[in-house]
């Protein structure tokens, strides 16, 4: 059977969102307690790619950004790159972009229509998923998950401004873009 093949708009769009997340990561990490896990805008990106791209698209780039990260561009926020930033405290949190892209795109496929709160839903679903991953890996990492879930806490009051702003970025670009993206009711995905 011959594989399906992604057709150049799609890859076109996948390629640009992978980019626009590295974009991000050009804005420095601000180290806050003793986790080791920086306080990034980079982690905003695969949660807007989810809700611009979808799941498929959404998740393609997010896959491609860590894949390029882990050949040693230096990507990350601060310039980090390579397999380090993997294992380290904050392993589990890039990890964790990947479902969070996944689930983003999903509810709003699903739910087919990209209006505030349905973006909001979602974006907030996928931050939770990211959490879920990072902190049960820093959990792992230090040897005490309930002291990775109390030092996480630091990164929530930004994160929530994070999912509102990506909701309302996300809403522009649906309501200039009407039925070309994930989530209209005229596109099916």
């Amino acid at each position: 059977m011959p594989r399906p093949t992604l057709p150049a708009g799609d890859l076109a769009r996948t390629v640009v969102f992978a980019a626009f997340i590295a974009v991000l990561g050009l804005f420095p990490g601000l180290y806050v307690g003793g986790s080791g896990v920086p306080i990034v805008l980079q982690n905003a990106g695969p949660l807007l790619a989810g809700c611009v791209l979808g799941a498929r698209l959404g998740t393609a780039s997010v896959v491609l950004f860590l894949a390029l990260t882990a050949i040693g561009l230096p990507l990350l926020s601060g310039g980090r790159g390579g397999i380090a930033p993997f294992i380290g405290p904050s392993g589990g949190f890039l990890i964790g972009w990947i479902p969070s892209a996944l689930v983003v795109g999903l509810i709003v496929a699903r739910l087919k229509r990209a209006n505030l709160p349905v973006l909001l839903l979602a974006a907030a679903a996928g931050l939770v998923v990211d959490y879920v991953f990072g902190i049960t890996y820093l959990g792992v990492y230090t040897g005490d998950l309930g002291a990775a879930a109390v030092q996480s806490l630091v990164f929530l009051p930004g994160d929530a401004a994070k999912v509102v702003a990506v909701a309302l970025i996300g809403a522009v670009v649906h309501r200039a873009l009407p039925g070309k993206l994930v989530g209209s009711a005229s596109r099916s995905e």
